[in-house]
């Protein structure tokens, strides 16, 4: 099981660079960061934690865009994995976006994870045009166009969010066109079937119950779908516990993210140290 770390990156604190740096030097594996473009302040959309309209800290506002602290990130780095938890692909334009990931997948050597949602924030995608209710639609086409963009030489793509001709558009991915993918949501049933059919596994959420017997349902919907290999689980955690950590390694859960404390970049390198002695992995 390998071990990341995730920045809710904003305009103040540590820099993505910064921290990615310390991760990797202290021996985890990967590192991420979250996406929001903007947040209306007139929303319908209820925040999945508090319940209401209330957002549980100002970060939301102040997050940088995923793709550029990636790229700062990139630049200090490398070997770490670099990814987000998670994406919202369907609040930009496709094909710019594909470019986007497979040019910094090109320049950090192949490094690049795409972890993606639906969006929670309704009110957030219909500034982008992406109506709540199709939002899974507009995420299959999305991701869909990027992956023919992504493998093709002359891609195309027809869909009702997405639809552009016969086209080149290089560079590709470095590993044979592919960006693993997996989907940042609740551990539902219709989840898992979404997850199963367009993406390489599942990144749980922060508040995820039951963390195991998920896993084993999304492996046996994995099996039944003919699908090869295991699905990749990714689990979001906080301080780490030793026997979940144990529990979750021996039901299949393939990566763990523990999120960093929004303070200033002295106690941020400080306790990324200390996670890493504390879980025991070796420095790089």
């Amino acid at each position: 099981m390998r071990y990341g770390v995730v920045l809710f990156t904003s305009d103040r604190g540590i820099s993505p660079a910064e921290a990615a740096r310390t991760a990797e030097e202290a021996g985890f594996h990967s590192f991420a960061v979250p996406e929001h473009t903007h947040i209306p302040v007139r929303r319908d959309a209820a925040h999945p934690g508090t319940g209401t309209e209330e957002l549980p800290d100002d970060r939301y506002q102040r997050t940088l865009d995923p793709w550029v602290a990636l790229a700062t990130a990139a630049s200090v780095t490398r070997r770490i994995t670099l990814s987000t938890a998670v994406a919202l692909p369907t609040e930009h334009d496709p094909i710019t976006l594909a470019k986007t990931i497979a040019t910094l997948d090109h320049l950090s050597g192949g490094r690049v994870a795409l972890g993606t949602g639906f969006g929670w924030n309704t009110d957030e995608l219909a500034d982008h045009g992406i109506p709540g209710g199709r939002r899974k639609t507009a995420l299959r086409e999305y991701l869909g166009a990027m992956r023919a963009l992504w493998t093709q030489d002359e891609a195309s793509y027809d869909g009702e969010f997405v639809s552009f001709g016969p086209s080149w558009a290089w560079p590709k991915p470095v590993r044979s066109g592919h960006i693993p993918v997996l989907l940042g949501a609740g551990g539902t049933e219709r989840n898992f079937a979404w997850a199963v059919q367009h993406t390489d596994g599942w990144i749980t959420t922060p508040r995820e119950r039951d963390v195991e017997e998920r896993v084993r349902r999304l492996r046996e919907l994995w099996e039944e779908a003919g699908r090869d290999g295991e699905p990749r689980v990714i689990a979001l955690a906080g301080k780490p516990d030793a026997e979940a950590l144990t529990a979750w390694a021996a039901c299949g859960v393939t990566e763990v993210l523990f999120g960093l404390p929004d303070a200033p970049a002295e106690v941020v390198t400080s306790y990324i140290t200390r996670l890493a002695d504390r879980i025991g992995i070796a420095a790089a």
